[in-house]
């Protein structure tokens, strides 16, 4: 063992840093899941706090946290169905133009929105959709229709946070798909072609099953996406008017637990939350491993 460590020693350097970061930013704060069964309180240390059982779980008799659960769910479940798919089809019709330049053109911008802050881009919405001087309200006035209010519109603040997260999203998580079909070996293809199959034909007998294992990794990694959907995206964007469908569990944590100070309750919340999405995780991998025998264990 000592001789396979001293064999690999600059290797393990390497990924030292790496691992100091994860245990002093992911493990060391997981100490501070006890507050959520303690009354702590700005002022007071946590180790300090009397134990309060469970009462900081009485959240699941609110109306308005299964209100929170309901568009948690709603949001991501739409997010998975739209957001999953996409990235696999815009890397299959990437992998299909053949001009080189072309080529780069098209995944430099997909690729760009990517790295715009989630409030630059709820900035640029706000800037298109807004109902004075909004460019898209311009264009629906002109055309003699009446004015939206986007962001304040219950009907429109779910697709509007879908289409959005998609525009930012999908060229980026193509890179994952391009990678793994260029390690798909070309004679396949040249097989193929001899044997008079179409480009749907190779797409459907070649590239997509030589990108299975990828598509398995990435959507066991998705889903705990469906409890966490992102509160850098929807916060920017909530508002009084759209609140209704727009608080989710993040959203409902940081309300109760940084503005309103009840800090147990929040912790027991995104207690249950990561719970749930170990659980996701785990059952994922156990589906997946048997369906296709690929999985993260």
């Amino acid at each position: 063992m000592i001789a396979k460590m001293y064999k690999y020693r600059w290797q393990y350097l390497m990924i030292l840093p790496a691992v100091v970061l994860l245990f002093l930013f992911n493990y060391i704060p997981m100490l501070g899941i006890q507050i959520a069964f303690k009354n702590f309180s700005i002022g007071t240390s946590m180790w300090d706090s009397s134990w309060a059982g469970f009462d900081n779980f009485s959240f699941v008799h609110e109306p308005q946290f299964w209100t929170v659960v309901q568009n948690t769910l709603y949001i991501s479940v739409l997010k998975f169905v739209f957001g999953f798919p996409m990235p696999i089809l815009l890397a299959l019709m990437i992998n299909e133009i053949t001009h080189p330049f072309f080529k780069k053109i098209v995944q430099s911008v997909s690729y760009l929105p990517h790295f715009f802050s989630w409030i630059v881009v709820a900035y640029i919405l706000q800037s298109f959709l807004t109902l004075d001087g909004g460019l898209v309200n311009d264009l629906i006035g002109r055309a003699g229709g009446e004015p939206i209010f986007f962001l304040g519109t219950n009907e429109w603040f779910r697709p509007m946070i879908v289409s959005s997260g998609l525009w930012k999203e999908v060229g980026w998580n193509t890179i994952l798909y391009l990678a793994a079909i260029s390690t798909i070996d070309p004679q396949l293809y040249e097989a193929a072609k001899v044997e008079g199959a179409g480009k749907f034909a190779q797409m459907r007998h070649i590239t997509i099953p030589g990108i299975l294992p990828t598509i398995s990794i990435v959507l066991i990694l998705s889903i705990p996406s469906l409890i966490t959907v992102g509160m850098d995206q929807i916060y920017p964007m909530m508002n009084s008017a759209n609140q209704e469908v727009a608080d989710v569990l993040d959203t409902y944590v940081l309300r109760n637990g940084l503005q309103q100070g009840y800090f147990g309750m929040a912790t027991a919340v995104g207690l249950v939350s990561s719970i749930i999405s170990l659980l996701l995780v785990v059952s994922t991998n156990t589906f997946s491993k048997k369906i296709n025998g690929e999985g993260l264990w």
